[in-house]
């Protein structure tokens, strides 16, 4: 039995240049009555190589070796920016709290306001006799003001009465409430921070002998003037006795004792204490001191401790700045997604290389922000400062008051 030959000896496949050939096509086996079955041999070329396995790793074993090396470092620097965000918080943001919250406090007390001129404000006249003494205020309540022109023009901060962490931590500077009132004679003692809080006392080490310390209460300015400074061991407590350091002797001057941690910026194991002494008292409805005027180019006196609030006192509260950006986040995600349907990520899947990207987080985040580049990078913007806001709200004062380590760097009171 014959093969059937409507067909052509040769067969295009769909490989190109080989070919293969019937080489029994117009055979038949008569012994087994069977129809030929055509043999098909693919052309060899002798000069061809068998193909060796390739000696370099898989691409995919190569990407994720470099996806895991990736995400480790990311993890390392997220750790790092955590690590600076909170050194900002602890030695600057902490200080906009402590303003923001003296400001408020003091907005609460009647204050006389000192006597002007046209503009010009009038040297107060310097009383002789004895000062008048305020009434003993309750812990917390404002004791006055202080001010030292010698840290700088516009330096004041609150006095308040106690030197709890959160009195010291919120509101300026705490008076020890078992020493004597200003003006009164005997040590008028106030603590204070010298790193974060506001650094109130960040820079005793500039004061000179001479340099005026002034406390002002709602009607009256008690001047004290710089005298020595001496470091200490906080268990030497006879520095804010009556007469400093003489605990057994019976006060007949009036003194100001400031005290505050050493070192700066690490456990304080000792104390810097610096000490001045009383020199007069003056009516704030006369004026102010001569020790914190100043003349302009017209010859009026002013007031170089003036009340001009700073801008970091105007920052809003960081609930409220966290629900605008929040509200923003959503409106520009939400409009971004109707506007422009992801495009970009539908362009990545669809590609050839999308699966070759090696994995990374921040990059799983940007992908999955809707609309065009600028408008992800601006949404990646606004999930950053969402961030650091919940970290200096929240992350940070629970940190700072709960890890032991913290908790005795930072001196933080958790206490509102």
């Amino acid at each position: 039995m014959t093969a059937s030959g409507g067909g052509s000896g040769r067969h295009a496949v769909g490989h190109a240049g080989v070919q293969y050939s019937d080489q029994y096509g117009d055979q038949s086996d008569t012994q087994s009555g069977m129809q030929p079955v055509p043999s098909v041999a693919p052309a060899y070329d002798a000069q061809q190589t068998p193909q060796q396995p390739s000696q370099q790793p898989p691409r995919r074993k190569r990407r994720v070796l470099g996806s895991v090396v990736g995400i480790i470092g990311e993890i390392f620097l997220t750790l790092a920016v955590v690590c600076a965000l909170y050194i900002v918080w602890q030695l600057w943001w902490t200080g906009v709290v402590s303003e923001q919250t003296q400001e408020k406090q003091s907005s609460e007390v009647s204050w006389t306001a000192p006597s002007q001129s046209d503009g010009s404000y009038q040297i107060a006249k310097a009383q002789k006799g004895d000062p008048p003494i305020i009434d003993k205020p309750s812990a917390g309540d404002v004791v006055g003001q202080i001010y030292i022109p010698r840290f700088g023009a516009q330096w004041k901060r609150l006095i308040v009465e106690g030197t709890t962490a959160d009195q010291l931590a919120r509101h300026g500077l705490g008076h020890y409430p078992t020493t004597q009132l200003p003006g009164e004679v005997g040590n008028f003692a106030v603590a204070g921070h010298r790193s974060g809080y506001g650094e109130p006392l960040g820079n005793v080490p500039d004061l000179k002998e001479g340099d005026p310390i002034v406390i002002r209460t709602g009607d009256y300015w008690y001047v004290y003037h710089y005298t020595s400074h001496e470091i200490v061991l906080p268990s030497q407590t006879a520095v804010v006795a009556p007469v400093p350091n003489r605990p057994d002797k019976e006060p007949t001057e009036r003194f100001i004792t400031l005290t505050t941690c050493e070192p700066r910026y690490t456990s304080a194991t000792h104390r810097w204490i610096s000490y001045g002494t009383f020199d007069y008292w003056a009516k704030v409805s006369d004026g102010i001191p001569k020790e914190l005027a100043s003349t302009d180019a017209t010859g009026a006196v002013q007031f170089v401790q003036n009340d001009t609030q700073s801008w970091t006192s105007q920052i809003p509260r960081l609930t409220t700045l966290l629900l605008w950006l929040v509200i923003s986040y959503a409106i520009l995600y939400i409009a971004g997604a109707i506007v422009w349907r992801y495009p970009a990520a539908r362009a990545r899947k669809a590609s050839a290389t999308y699966e070759s990207q090696t994995a990374s987080i921040y990059g799983w985040i940007y992908r999955h922000q809707p609309a065009i580049a600028p408008i992800r990078w601006l949404l990646m913007v606004i999930l950053l400062l969402i961030v650091t806001v919940v970290l200096f709200e929240w992350v940070f004062p629970w940190a700072a008051s709960t890890i032991p380590f913290l908790r005795v760097a930072s001196n933080y009171s958790s206490v509102v």
